[in-house]
């Protein structure tokens, strides 16, 4: 099987642990429906060090005007202070060529408001940290706006900054990296801490519970 490329985008003050989930179950084979299918690699706006909320120093793997959407598997956007300072809007156009080649973009937080002020939320269900958060950038969405956790509308994936794990779960879900047993115990486990998701993710993982 050939190895696919997901893209998380990284720039300065980008939020850590929203996309940490995703990014860890992506990159760990443990569990997964068909192991070491995906690959992360980050994307700068350059290739230039990048300093991320938490203080993490990343390198980027590529720059983004290197970024070609067919040869992606998705595009992952985290939030971060830029996108309300009105930057990162070289990432929003690429994401727009993503969305428009049927290639999945997923937005979290920050990175929804930088959609919707392209207007690339105007026309798909969606969500966001409030939606007085998404009206403050004068989109014309707001009739499509759903107040969940997370939300999936074909190939774009929004969800608040408060939702990483359920950002994540979407992510697997539209990338089929778990099976779904497999994925409710895992959800389970990271929602909860219920011991009893562990072995249910366990035995689902094995087959047990097929």
């Amino acid at each position: 099987m050939e190895l696919q490329t997901v893209h998380l985008f990284v720039f300065d003050t980008l939020s850590d642990w929203e996309p940490a989930y995703a990014v860890a179950g992506i990159n760990n084979p443990a569990f997964q429906a068909r192991p070491q299918r995906y690959r992360v690699r980050t994307v700068g706006l350059t290739t230039d060090r990048v300093k991320t909320m938490g203080g993490v120093t990343v390198l980027p793997d590529m720059a983004l005007d290197d970024l070609e959407p067919p040869r992606s598997a998705m595009l992952i956007l985290p939030g971060g202070m830029t996108w309300d300072e009105g930057g990162n809007t070289e990432a929003v156009e690429m994401a727009r060529n993503f969305l428009a080649t049927g290639v999945p973009v997923a937005a979290i937080c920050g990175a929804t408001a930088g959609l919707a002020r392209a207007g690339l939320l105007d026309g798909l269900q969606h969500t966001s940290n409030t939606p007085e958060y998404l009206k403050a950038t004068n989109y014309e969405g707001a009739a499509y706006y759903l107040d969940q956790a997370a939300v999936t509308d074909g190939d774009l994936i929004t969800a608040g900054g408060a939702s990483p794990l359920e950002f994540a779960r979407e992510i697997f879900r539209r990338l089929d990296v778990y099976e779904t047993a497999t994925l409710d115990a895992w959800y389970g486990l990271f929602k909860t801490g219920d011991p009893a998701y562990l072995h249910a993710l366990v035995e689902a993982s094995t087959g047990g519970g097929s």
